[in-house]
């Protein structure tokens, strides 16, 4: 069975900060992006793939197929670096067995109806809910952008009451 390494909402997915820090941080040996539009854009997907450092396979799967994949052990033995471009992919794939016990949030971009929560990272009251929803269900879910800067717990976030 394949073992998650991280889980990570980034809506830039693999760029410098993942490259350079995140991926060093983990044993990680493929980076699963999971995201309906990416996975069905094959131009695309091939740029993320050539953004990986070597010897790292990338793959782009739909919300369904990583689903499907994870619960039929597709992933076989992969150590799993798995991004997200948004909160709504992660709950969706949770709901469909995707497993999920920690959720990183790196970065979320700005928008109409988002607030900043911690740093330049923002959310919208759907964001919020779904991430509580997780979280009283075990799910340990915090933000944190880069390993030298310190994380912070998703109950703060709520303890701020910003929605």
């Amino acid at each position: 069975m394949a073992e998650i390494k991280l889980l990570r909402a980034d809506f830039r997915l693999i760029h410098g900060q993942v490259i350079t820090k995140w991926i060093r941080q983990t044993t990680a040996n493929k980076i699963l992006i999971i995201d309906d539009a990416l996975a069905n854009d094959e131009f695309m997907s091939s740029i993320y793939m050539m953004a990986a450092p070597p010897g790292i396979e990338v793959l782009t799967h739909t919300v369904d197929e990583a689903c499907e994949k994870w619960l039929n052990n597709g992933y076989q033995n992969a150590k799993l670096f798995v991004l997200f471009k948004d909160v709504d992919s992660i709950y969706r794939a949770y709901k469909k067995g995707f497993e999920v016990k920690d959720v990183q949030i790196g970065g979320l971009g700005a928008g109409p109806g988002r607030k900043v929560v911690y740093g330049p990272i923002t959310m919208d009251k759907n964001d919020i809910h779904q991430l509580k929803e997780l979280s009283d269900n075990g799910v340990h879910v915090y933000l944190h952008q880069v390993p030298d800067d310190p994380s912070l717990e998703f109950s703060k976030v709520l303890a701020k009451n910003l929605f």
